[in-house]
């Protein structure tokens, strides 16, 4: 491979994933100027300039709230992301939390570090004090998980390891989420299901617009008294106004979450961490890792594993002469495809194409070298959005 691609990182990505682009072929950084991809995991892109020759957007991390998705879609750009990279440690934050609320661990540092006097007077106010801080074990005790991806099948199984009841719900369970799943999780059939049985719930759902203020007044109000909510997914899957009646009216007894909003600051009963999720040096190299090498197989083959917006589409090189195609997902696409290449006297050897909602993606190896003027009669085929010709070029 002669070709050199330009890669702009908009944030410190890891370089163990970094150290995957060969820098012999790959050049990368934040200065990059007409990236042919671009890497990032916080920046928000979604007011950004992104220059035409961007031909893939990778974010190191699971959530693409913060990438223009549906601009990109009608360009033919494809916006990978990692997901499951960073789901242990996700987990161990929603863990860490059940038993930061169960046994009512942050008032009680607060206590400690509002104690004055030598050590005797000390004990003797921890003496006293602690009656105020008895919490609860988690054995036997009710955990509802809403959504049971990657990280929500994780936290369903370390709960059961600690001896909790589980119920899950997730209307959208991939087969292979299904298979991970402890057996003994039960299904719950609803949102309100899950509120109505469980002393903790637990949010694992993406943010759209189907999941924004899932839980509401409406459903707080079915919880159970002194439940526990915690919300390691998004901050608008939860209505705050929501959460703050909840708590005054003690039906709440904590809000944890990885979402420091203004309108929650100074209440006693929320625990906002900031943004720890995927703060663990092993999640930001797993994602990295993952989201490098996804962006890197589809700059040199074209093949596509883990876009947000388009298909999942891989084929086997079977001829140094490849040719990937983005297109919308309408009638007689591939029909007008194969003609092109056909009356160019090109001989198709094996041809892949798969659709997601209104985007579809073709992948072609042919039996020759494809000429400029094929790529460009291609691309001007009604409803085609991104031609990209991908030889396996000589070193």
């Amino acid at each position: 491979m002669t070709h050199t691609y330009r890669i702009l990182t908009l944030n410190n990505i890891a370089q163990v994933g970094l150290k995957r682009l060969p820098a012999e072929h790959y050049e990368v950084g934040n200065q990059v100027g007409s990236p042919d991809a671009i890497l990032v995991r916080s920046h928000d892109m979604r007011k950004m300039e992104i220059v035409p020759q961007v031909k893939a957007i990778g974010r190191a991390g699971a959530g693409t709230n913060n990438i223009p998705v549906k601009q990109m879609s009608a360009r033919g750009v494809p916006v990978f992301n990692a997901p499951g990279a960073n789901a242990n440690a996700v987990k161990e934050l929603a863990i860490a939390g059940i038993l930061i609320a169960a046994r009512n661990l942050l008032p009680a540092a607060h206590f400690v570090a509002g104690l004055a006097g030598d050590d005797a007077a000390i004990n003797e106010q921890v003496e006293d004090g602690k009656k105020h801080f008895a919490g609860v074990e988690l054995p036997k005790r009710t955990l509802g998980v809403i959504g049971l991806g990657k990280v929500g099948s994780l936290v369903a199984d370390a709960a059961i390891k600690l001896g909790m009841h589980v119920h899950g719900y997730d209307p959208h369970i991939t087969v292979d989420a299904a298979w991970s799943l402890p057996s003994s999780v039960k299904k719950a059939h609803s949102v309100e299901d899950v509120l109505k049985n469980c002393e903790f719930v637990t949010l694992h759902v993406p943010l759209a617009e189907s999941t924004r203020n899932l839980i509401s007044h409406e459903r707080i109000k079915l919880m159970k008294h002194g439940a526990v909510l915690l919300n390691f997914s998004r901050d608008g899957i939860v209505d705050n106004g929501a959460v703050l009646e909840g708590l005054s009216a003690k039906r709440l007894k904590y809000y944890v979450c990885d979402f420091p909003a203004r309108q929650l600051a100074g209440n006693p009963a929320v625990i906002a961490l900031p943004h720890l999720g995927a703060s663990t040096r092993e999640a930001e190299d797993n994602c990295a890792i993952m989201v490098v090498d996804q962006l890197r197989d589809y700059l040199e083959n074209g093949d596509i594993r883990n876009a947000v917006n388009f298909p999942d589409v891989a084929m086997e090189r079977e001829s140094p002469f490849r040719v990937g195609i983005a297109n919308a997902n309408v009638p007689n696409m591939l029909g007008q495809i194969s003609t092109a290449m056909a009356q160019a006297g090109l001989n198709i050897h094996t041809m892949l194409n798969k659709s997601r909602g209104e985007m579809a993606y073709t992948l072609v190896d042919v039996d020759s070298a494809v000429p400029l003027r094929v790529t460009e009669q291609i691309a001007a085929i009604k409803g085609v959005l991104a031609v990209r010709y991908l030889p396996v070029e000589k070193s």
